[in-house]
């Protein structure tokens, strides 16, 4: 798939501004840029749902027409953030667009088997798909997207507010498919630790734009250097890096906050803290974190299984807690709480 000076405005809001960009065979791309930046647009004119304003989309070096539409989108799919599913079983759920493509029962029945199987599903068939738990139906939605068996797959914040578990399966199918499977995969995200850990390339996108692409490595290189633009990534923050007598990096980051870590680093630095490495409590942790902060919860977002906060300590910190622990702790908007997390937990960047 290649873009041709795609640009997509939604009434006179700019979405994508002047996109170029190639996808190689085989590889794993992250979009990656904060909530806004233009990723689930990019996303939605790659698996040819919406129609760029202006620009030229090419499927294997032919241009996509209203004439090859329908027969170019059989070799794309795409998973959404919030997934659409059936109001039936899993297995119809995944069955459903192998039926439409009037596939052999044979052969539905041995890819919805491998699907289940790939997203740790088995023994979930005659389940209610909309009775599921977050992170089951977003694994689902990847099983139904899996057993068509596209050429390009692609994936819109496909582990976002999901618990862990879920979150390491669908990581875990990512990279299997992509390996064994060959498929491409373009996957949007916010998370920074994703974003190195997955991808062959690395798209950062700003304000409807892509500002650079290219390997992990390439791309974290300069991204010190611009990060400022990026500050709306989750946990990421700028800040002056100065080596103490014990080995400990000391960065701090504005707002009274300091933050240590075990990697060495001097002068300007972006760090990151995965939300999962976060401790969340309504007291002081006796904890051997060396990063430990009193704040007050500004933003509450509930999605199933797991809630997702934005802790202001200074700077706004985002914390993932079970919906079991938040309910527990008796949490709501104001209330005071303390995050903690290990120095060796801050990746620099």
């Amino acid at each position: 798939m290649e873009l041709k000076n795609v640009s997509k405005h939604y009434n006179g809001t700019i979405a994508l501004e002047d996109v170029s960009m190639g996808l190689n065979e085989g590889e794993i791309l992250t979009l990656l840029g904060p909530n806004g930046s233009g990723k689930t647009t990019l996303l939605k004119i790659l698996a040819l749902i919406e129609k760029p304003f202006k620009g030229e989309v090419y499927y294997r070096g032919i241009r996509v027409t209203d004439e090859n539409l329908t027969q170019i989108r059989r070799n794309v799919t795409m998973v959404f953030q919030k997934p659409i599913l059936l109001d039936t079983t899993v297995y119809e759920n995944i069955a459903y667009g192998l039926k439409i493509r009037r596939l052999p029962m044979e052969e539905i029945k041995a890819r919805v088997k491998e699907a289940l199987e790939l997203t740790q599903l088995v023994g979930f068939e005659n389940r209610q798909a909309r009775g599921l738990s977050g992170g089951e139906q977003q694994r689902l939605a990847l099983a139904r997207a899996l057993a068509l068996k596209t050429e390009l797959l692609l994936l819109d914040e496909p582990t976002a507010n999901l618990d862990p578990k879920s979150s390491a399966i669908i990581e875990n199918v990512i990279a299997t498919v992509n390996h064994e499977l060959k498929t491409t995969i373009v996957m949007a995200t916010h998370n920074i630790f994703q974003a190195k850990s997955l991808p062959n390339r690395i798209a950062l996108m700003s304000m409807g734009r892509i500002s650079r692409i290219g390997s992990p490595e390439d791309v974290f290189s300069a991204l010190s250097k611009v990060l400022i633009r990026f500050a709306a990534l989750e946990n990421t923050f700028v800040g002056e890096a100065k080596m103490k007598e014990n080995g400990i990096t000391l960065i701090d980051v504005g707002g009274n906050v300091r933050i240590e870590a075990t990697a060495k680093a001097q002068g300007i630095v972006s760090v990151f803290i995965n939300p999962r490495d976060i401790v969340l409590s309504k007291r002081p942790l006796e904890s051997s974190a060396r990063n430990m902060f009193k704040g007050k919860i500004v933003e509450i977002s509930d999605s199933g299984a797991v809630v997702g906060l934005k802790v202001d300590v200074g700077k706004p910190f985002i914390v993932q807690i079970t919906k079991r622990s938040f309910e527990e702790m008796g949490l709501n908007l104001g209330s005071e709480v303390y995050i903690a997390f290990k120095a060796s937990s801050v990746q620099i960047l």
